[in-house]
């Protein structure tokens, strides 16, 4: 009796095994694997949870002047050194990276939105395939940042004329970057949908008159919603460099609203003078990118079914 029951229990023991494996545990085992990602992992939360809540840790005020205090590079009451005006630059870079991050997940959401939005209608759709690539290709041969200089002039004073000096140019770099960055999205979802819309579980919907909204929500997205996932995450990085970029070139925020890259713009000047003007808030601005391509690499091998046993 003993040598019949133990094959039946060890199969049973496979089959709940097998059963409680999920596609959200294997990619995040599969996730583990890559080391650059771990550890981009670990330092994004530090760089985010000092972002966060360094301000109510690190009171100083990011605006307030100090003369005796300036061109410091770095001292027991400034460890990151001062500014022209002696404004504490550590204060400054962790208020800056809160509008930087929320530039960087904003434009990604508008971008992602647009981009699988377009390539899910233009992969379905045979009627709108060739008129939303074409209007793809058209934003794709656009030269970025010259577009992107001559719409923030354009817009940029109505806009903060009705939404503030700050929000005004939040709304604007956001809806211009995201935007001008849904085109790859487009282009990733739309062949995703067109693998997808050839499957039999699409067949079989169809011919039970399934009408096509529900299809493309409840069957086609959830196909495709990976590599979306993986786009998003590199969209992040492309947004803040686009933020700092502008704001380096002088059309971003107002001085006394400090980013990444406006701290960039205002502390060129003083290059020679004191080097910790430009060197911090360049670190943060390398690092996050860096953090967020290598988790976007992470993601793609983790979501990528042949690498998943």
């Amino acid at each position: 009796m003993t040598a019949t029951t133990k094959p039946k229990n060890l199969n049973l023991d496979q089959a709940e095994t097998q059963k409680a494996r999920t596609f959200v545990g294997d990619a995040w085992r599969q996730f583990r694997k890559h080391r650059l990602a771990m550890i981009a992992v670990v330092i994004l939360a530090i760089i985010v949870f000092a972002v966060a809540f360094g301000p109510l840790i690190w009171t100083l005020d990011p605006e307030y002047i100090d003369i005796v205090a300036a061109y410091q590079v770095s001292s027991p009451e400034h460890p990151w050194g001062t500014d022209n005006l002696g404004r504490d630059t550590l204060s400054r870079a962790l208020y800056g990276g809160r509008v930087s991050l929320m530039i960087g997940i904003s434009a990604m959401v508008v971008a992602m939105s647009i981009g699988t939005l377009v390539g899910l209608l233009s992969g379905y759709f045979k009627w709108l395939d060739n008129p939303l690539m074409r209007i793809t290709d058209i934003f794709i041969a656009l030269p970025i940042l010259p577009l992107l200089l001559v719409l923030t002039m354009l817009f940029r004073e109505p806009l903060k004329a009705q939404f503030g000096p700050e929000g005004g140019i939040f709304i604007l770099t956001v809806l211009v970057i995201g935007g001008l960055q849904w085109m790859p999205t487009a282009r990733l979802v739309r062949g995703e949908v067109l693998t997808v819309k050839s499957r039999e579980f699409i067949t079989a919907a169809d011919a039970l008159g399934a009408q096509s909204g529900r299809v493309l929500r409840s069957h086609i997205l959830p196909n495709v919603i990976s590599p979306v996932i993986v786009a998003a995450t590199f969209s992040i990085a492309s947004a803040i460099i686009t933020e700092s970029a502008l704001s380096f070139l002088g059309l971003g925020f107002p001085p006394d609203f400090p980013t990444w890259g406006r701290l960039l713009f205002d502390g060129k000047d003083y290059l020679t003078i004191t080097w910790t003007l430009v060197f911090w808030p360049g670190m943060l601005i390398s690092l996050t990118v860096l953090c967020v391509n290598f988790i976007g690499d992470g993601l793609r091998d983790a979501l990528d079914p042949r690498l998943r046993k």
